[in-house]
């Protein structure tokens, strides 16, 4: 039970000395992923549109 008890005092801890990020880092931590998987989103369907549209030419 010891062991218990010390292995959640050190996680504790460490969460302390954690450092959080603040509301406005989040939010523009947030945009950022956001917005580049939004990027990625339409480049890759605009990539697969051309694709099958030169499948189609080609190959009828």
């Amino acid at each position: 039970m010891a062991k218990k008890e010390s292995f959640f005092k050190g996680v504790k801890s460490e969460m302390e000395k954690t450092s959080w990020p603040t509301k406005e880092e989040l939010f523009k931590y947030t945009v950022i992923v956001v917005s580049t998987v939004i990027f990625f989103l339409v480049f890759f369907y605009a990539l697969d549109l051309g694709i099958t549209a030169l499948k189609n030419l080609l190959f009828g």
